[in-house]
């Protein structure tokens, strides 16, 4: 797999973004929308593609498209919060919860 064989898209219906390689559903990270705030809540990457890159390119994919509609985020899913830790560049798009 090639970062360019990975598609990431809002699948609204199913409250998840969807990463896709070759059409084939590699991972999901799940999202709960409240107005233009999307909770993440649960990410999760089909063993056969663990390790390539996805849940990374997954996030990625879900926080540009989140930032391209003026949405912020909330980081309940250790998974995007660890990712979010990393790349500070996407900070701008964190609400903190309390």
């Amino acid at each position: 797999m090639s970062a360019g064989d990975l598609v990431v898209r809002d699948a609204p219906d199913a409250s998840r973004y969807e990463a896709r390689i070759d059409d084939e559903l590699a991972g999901a990270s799940y999202y709960e929308r409240d107005g233009s705030v999307y909770v993440f809540l649960h990410t999760e990457v089909d063993p056969t593609f663990e390790g390539k890159g996805v849940g990374g390119g997954l996030v990625r994919g879900a926080l540009d498209d989140v930032r391209r509609q003026g949405g912020r985020v909330v980081a309940r899913c250790p998974f995007v919060r660890a990712w979010l830790e990393r790349h500070p560049d996407y900070h701008d798009l964190v609400v903190e919860e309390g």
